[in-house]
């Protein structure tokens, strides 16, 4: 039996892949390349040394993932797929609520035809929208303020009734917090299509002279150095919480949310001086105004994760900022 990978090779997908064929897992990967690129396909099995079925359709489209069911034996699905740009899904509400919900309603109809009843949903810790405190668990309210995040909460919505309905489904909603970094090998990373929306990816652009200079928005916020507070969590470790969560949606029943992150938090000025001085590199920056809705602090807590899935993120914010300038020099 396969496991279907939706978005498979977008950032976190494709670390997911890797991770998934290293455990011994058989895969099957969607994606359409919106936000991603076909040579990360080849790199997976390249870096895995495993072949596996890859499929460039879209999740939109019933007839083509009904097709996927129908010519593979599909246990479970880890649902990647989506829009996932706030400042976009502000812009374009519509395209993310049609892209984003549709997109899942027509995995789901799949998976109700043929009786696959296990999904480890890549949800987001938007769905906390901006906490009244931190550090943030799950048992906090949730509250999006942005399309994009309310996409993610609908869907989690969604999961919530379809386990209801079916006692026998089981969905482990995973609640990121801020992936960085990159394989140790150099050969995938963040490389997103278009303009870069995430702070690393940015900083990548300022190092390589795609772009001037970084803004940094804000440095009034009540933090110790004014700008505001995240949980950066790398790559690998991300897309190993995915393998706990597979293991644990074969054994539990119910749609179950995990955070996931370090449950440390780091500044702006942080992630900038730590790249610095891991990379010997200089990163120029000024500092803007405040971002309409941003959070002053959100961090996780993610002892739920270790406990119920016995998953915890290893790697440290130096190596999460030596992996991701080790990407870019490897693929100048």
């Amino acid at each position: 039996m396969a496991i279907l990978v939706t978005g498979g090779a977008g950032y976190i997908g494709s670390h997911t892949c890797i991770e998934l064929l290293k455990a011994g897992e058989e895969i099957v990967v969607l994606d359409n390349f919106y936000n991603s690129k076909p040579a990360a396909v080849e790199l997976i099995s390249e870096i895995s040394g495993k072949d596996f079925k890859f499929y460039h359709a879209d999740m939109c489209d019933q007839e083509a993932v009904d097709d996927i069911f129908e010519e593979n034996d599909i246990e479970a699905v880890i649902h990647f797929a989506g829009y996932k740009a706030v400042a976009e899904s502000v812009r374009e509400p519509l395209m993310y609520y049609r892209n984003n919900l549709t997109g899942t309603f027509c995995i789901l109809e799949a998976m109700k035809k043929h009786g696959c009843k296990k999904i480890i949903f890549s949800s987001s810790a938007t769905v906390y929208g901006i906490p009244e405190k931190v550090p943030v668990d799950e048992t906090f309210p949730l509250s999006a303020i942005n399309p994009y995040g309310n996409t993610k909460l609908i869907i989690e919505d969604m999961l919530r009734d379809v386990c209801n309905a079916d006692k026998d489904f089981s969905a482990a909603l995973l609640r990121y917090f801020n992936p960085i970094g990159a394989h140790e090998s150099g050969k995938i990373g963040e490389d997103p299509n278009g303009i870069p929306n995430n702070l690393m990816p940015i900083i990548i652009n300022v190092c390589t002279g795609k772009q001037e200079k970084l803004t940094v928005f804000g440095n009034d916020y009540p933090t110790p150095d004014g700008t505001c507070i995240r949980d950066y969590i790398h790559v690998v470790d991300l897309a190993l919480g995915h393998l706990a969560a597979l293991r644990s949606v074969r054994e539990k029943k119910g749609a179950i949310p995990y955070n996931l992150g370090t449950g440390n938090g780091y500044s702006v000025l942080d992630i900038i001086n730590t790249f610095e001085r891991v990379n010997n590199i200089k990163i120029p920056y000024v500092i803007g105004d405040r971002r309409p809705g941003d959070a002053a602090e959100c961090y996780s807590v993610p002892d739920k994760a270790a406990r119920e899935l016995g998953w915890k993120a290893e790697r440290g914010l130096e190596q999460m900022c030596r992996d991701a300038w080790n990407f870019v020099q490897h693929n100048k």
